[in-house]
């Protein structure tokens, strides 16, 4: 109900400035070369996974389909978050696509350690937002220091010529191994985002803030409640509080994965205080997920769920596992 009249309100407000941010898994987008480097066997000609042009080619027309009409919303799409990329290269490909050439995108990429080889990266909008600084930090576990995983990548700019935003984009550690004797790595992914945006406002106490990423955990695991220590309520904010918009879809039973019959909340758009409560510029209006029918399985055991690229090993020529998230600005 308060999608309806959030939207209703929206609509019924045509002199709002909007600008949607978003993130995206996209579920292992890797090309057909080999880079010794790397770990990208299952995902060459003569790997696991058969990995070949037509099928890379397949891959990027799917993604692209669900990017070119996220960029039709109104407000367009400014920035998009991403994860499971191998590299710079295929997120070029990506924007140069014929759907998705006519938006212009630029990418910002970092290249992280992850032995898997993917990375996190930002597509933007160039004619809205210009980059200022970006920033790489990787976790490092005393305990473990062979555990290496994916950098979070900081990407501040301005946005619209007015706002300066920060956009922290995530992979956390996942549950390979089981979910409590892997709990330690999510905790301390959460506790780095959380010093990251703890830095930016100390310098800047109204910074306009948002950490998004695939966090492997609901929006009421404990590495979201107490190491990214978010708020589930946007009202009475701290000026240094963070707030998860994405905790209310999640416990009405609202999900961007899907999992043994169940929805999860894996991917997240979380703002700080100084975007919920702003000075001056835009401030967060409401978190959305992207879903469309085009998206989702249409037959078999995996109906109505996202339509994945691979299931259980077998290729099934979909788009991904995950269904974006986004959240809206207005002013």
């Amino acid at each position: 109900m308060f999608f309806v009249l959030a939207e209703g309100f929206l609509y019924a407000q045509p002199n709002l400035q909007r600008a949607n941010i978003g993130f995206y898994n996209v579920e292992n987008l890797f090309d057909t070369i080999d880079d010794p480097l790397k770990n990208d066997d299952q995902f060459l000609p003569y790997g696991e996974y058969r990995w070949n042009t037509e099928r890379y080619l397949n891959k990027l027309e799917k993604l692209s389909q669900v990017i070119s009409e996220m960029s039709k919303m109104p407000g367009g799409l400014v920035v998009l978050g991403v994860s499971e990329i191998e590299n710079e290269s295929v997120l070029l490909d990506l924007v140069a696509t014929e759907q998705l050439s006519p938006y212009h995108l630029k990418v910002c990429h970092h290249d992280s350690p992850d032995r898997r080889g993917v990375d996190v990266a930002f597509l933007y909008n160039p004619a809205r937002f210009r980059i200022l600084s970006t920033k790489a930090y990787s976790l490092y576990f005393p305990e473990n220091p062979d555990y290496i995983t994916r950098d979070q990548w900081l990407m501040s700019g301005i946005l619209d010529d007015e706002d300066t935003v920060h956009l922290l984009v995530n992979h956390w550690p996942s549950k390979i191994g089981g979910e409590k004797k892997s709990l330690i790595y999510r905790l301390g992914a959460g506790k780095m985002a959380r010093h990251i945006a703890d830095s930016i406002m100390a310098i800047s106490p109204n910074a306009k803030i948002i950490i998004m990423g695939d966090m492997n955990d609901n929006p009421n695991a404990k590495s979201m409640m107490e190491a990214l220590r978010t708020r589930t309520n946007p009202k009475n904010l701290a000026p240094d509080d963070l707030y998860n918009p994405m905790w209310q879809m999640y416990r009405d039973g609202v999900g961007s994965y899907a999992y043994r019959d169940s929805w999860e909340l894996l991917d997240n758009m979380i703002v700080s205080a100084g975007l919920v409560n702003p000075t001056h510029g835009y401030k967060f209006f409401m978190a959305h997920i992207f879903r469309k029918d085009f998206m989702l399985s249409q037959s078999g055991a995996y109906m109505n769920y996202p339509w994945r690229m691979f299931a259980g090993g077998i290729y099934q020529g979909g788009y991904s596992d995950h269904l974006p998230v986004y959240i809206t600005l207005v002013k």
